[in-house]
């Protein structure tokens, strides 16, 4: 009998989802009655003093309200991580927009697998006519892209409820100066409007991949101890969230690391 070989996308999906060692700490930012629950992970926490290692990184927030009103509306999301982190597609397959949207979780994969570089979920608190609000959760898929010439994480988000919906929210990867190295920027489009108030969004990012003879990982990161120092407390991230009406949300997620060399 021949044994059946896995679909490399399968494979790579269930590397993805392996459980993440380090669990992920929230703090919260409220602005009137609006509340932002952010929180960061990464892993593993030994770091290279010099140079960097390939890392799992988990980014998220969650939205919620201290009235119980629905919240205004997301519209933008800036993520800027620190400078000892890095994202590279270098060697990866480049996945564009319109291979995978409209699709199914199933139909992205199937189209860019080997782009994979990671996935989460998105919430979303649905409002129809004469009926109290519901819940619904649609699954995001990470791919590397290119849109206009850049390079763009792009976020493939399905669901089902109250239709089945799925859209694409690419993610432009920008440098900065200073304490953070990376930023990352996304516009929410209005079809997220069908889903009713996004009430969270996680992704985790995770992809390690051969090319060229030599592994590599699309995330990896060094720990900035100073000489002398086992390890460092940093801020990881400063994350945004900017809502319909101009209200914005921000917080500096401060982690450690444990130096190695």
């Amino acid at each position: 009998m021949t044994a059946r070989r896995a679909h490399p996308a399968a494979l790579t999906l269930a590397l993805l989802l392996a459980p993440l060692v380090t669990v992920a700490h929230a703090e919260t930012v409220q602005k009137g009655h609006l509340r932002v629950a952010f929180s960061s992970a990464f892993a593993p926490r030994s770091l290279p003093r010099q140079g960097a290692a390939p890392i799992t990184v988990s980014i998220g927030g969650r939205i919620s309200t201290s009235d119980g009103k629905a919240p205004p509306q997301l519209r933008r999301i800036e993520l800027a991580i620190n400078r000892s982190g890095h994202l590279s597609m270098v060697g990866l397959p480049v996945c564009r927009p319109e291979e995978i949207e409209p699709s199914t979780n199933r139909g992205a994969l199937e189209a860019c697998g080997r782009s994979l570089v990671g996935e989460g979920s998105f919430t979303a608190n649905v409002e129809l006519p004469q009926q109290a609000p519901f819940p619904s959760r649609g699954k995001v898929l990470a791919f590397a892209g290119r849109e206009g010439g850049r390079p763009v994480i792009l976020a493939h988000v399905y669901g089902t409820d109250p239709v089945p919906t799925s859209y694409t929210l690419p993610f432009a990867i920008g440098s900065a100066h200073g304490t953070y190295g990376t930023v990352l920027t996304a516009s929410l489009p209005q079809v997220t409007s069908d889903w009713g108030f996004v009430t969270g969004i996680e992704l985790r990012l995770n992809r390690r991949f051969s090319y060229r003879g030599q592994r590599r990982s699309f995330a990896s990161a060094g720990c900035p101890a100073a000489p002398g120092f086992p390890g460092a407390v940093f801020p990881l991230l400063r994350a945004s969230f900017i809502f319909t009406g101009g209200p914005t949300l921000s917080s500096v997620l401060t982690r450690s690391c444990r130096a190695q060399g």
